[in-house]
């Protein structure tokens, strides 16, 4: 009788395996996709006017990030340094020894500030320059940080495809 049950036990056991696998297999797909190859973020505020609106969702990929393969120019998904929860959307100035010059406050004078980029660190800032929290105020960003590369806008959809650069 014990060997009967367990007998039963085991097809039960089989059967809910074999339902299961394909589930954990699509999680698993999702998990390592989303982690090393590509997101959606969603965008929000007045800092890259007018490039993105005041709300988008962007496809973003994490591959560029571990090659090396930025550049000034791109779009990219950084960590926010005042709030480590957020992410922001800005556009890369420059790399680690870059030399960058950037108007200090655009709205009150045309007072002009010129910096290295220190070594492990990169510059962003929103295109928006009246209206954007960046790099001219919280200085360089370490490297740490920046999460990906944006290059896809999917919403609104007036505005839907590649980001290429500006």
């Amino acid at each position: 009788m014990g060997s009967r049950i367990m007998g039963q036990f085991g097809t039960i056991l089989k059967e809910a395996w074999s339902k299961t696998l394909p589930v954990a297999k699509f999680l698993c797909f999702l998990h390592v996709t989303g982690t090393y190859g590509c997101q959606v973020s969603h965008s929000y505020g007045p800092s890259m006017l007018p490039t993105l609106g005041s709300t988008n969702y962007l496809i973003y990929e994490t591959i560029s990030t571990r090659c090396d393969n930025i550049r000034p120019g791109d779009i990219v998904i950084v960590r926010s340094v005042e709030n480590p929860r957020k992410y922001t959307t800005k556009r890369l100035i420059g790399m680690e020894g870059d030399t960058v010059t950037y108007l200090v406050d655009p709205k009150e004078s045309d007072k002009c500030e010129t910096v290295v980029i220190p070594k492990g660190h990169i510059w962003v800032q929103g295109d928006n320059i009246y209206d954007s929290n960046d790099s001219r105020k919280f200085g360089p960003v370490p490297y740490g940080l920046l999460i990906g590369k944006a290059f896809w806008k999917i919403w609104p959809p007036e505005g839907f495809g590649s980001l290429g650069k500006n």
